[in-house]
């Protein structure tokens, strides 16, 4: 995102400050994952995400301004798949995919609590059982958000 920044404006960061993401508006859908990836990632049996337009996303560090620089890492989860960390705490704060104008937060990672409902949820075939049921969720894939052979 360039220029100023639009007024509803929500904040995320690492769990050390050194990177913020800066989002503005809604975002395009809300969700939770129960993939394998995901769980690995996060180190949970859930995760919960924010999927926003990469026009409505500012990524940028209080100390050495606009990202990247030297705290921003990221590795390539498969290929065309990118997930960006901290290199000073190690959180993770977005994921990104070539060729998609969308960008991936993850809701953990916002300042503020509540923000955000989930309404659908991913790879429900790695739900935990223990996981209750989730009034807001109205769609349920079995695998990814287009039940497909590669899921």
């Amino acid at each position: 995102m360039t220029g100023p920044l639009p007024e509803s404006l929500r904040r995320a960061r690492c769990a050390c400050g050194q990177i913020e993401v800066h989002a503005s508006g809604e975002p395009l859908r809300v969700g939770l994952c129960h993939c394998l990836d995901c769980r690995k990632l996060h180190a949970a049996p859930v995760s919960a995400f924010a999927i926003f337009p990469r026009s409505s996303v500012l990524v940028t560090g209080p100390e050495q301004g606009p990202l990247p620089h030297s705290a921003l890492g990221t590795f390539q989860r498969k290929p065309g798949d990118r997930r960006a960390f901290c290199t000073r705490c190690g959180a993770h704060v977005f994921g990104v995919q070539e060729r998609s104008e969308e960008i991936e937060l993850f809701v953990g990672s916002f300042d503020e609590t509540n923000l955000f409902t989930p309404t659908y949820e991913l790879w429900t075939i790695r739900r935990e059982r223990w996981l209750g049921d989730l009034p807001t969720l109205t769609r349920h894939f079995e695998r990814d958000r287009i039940d497909g052979p590669e899921g």
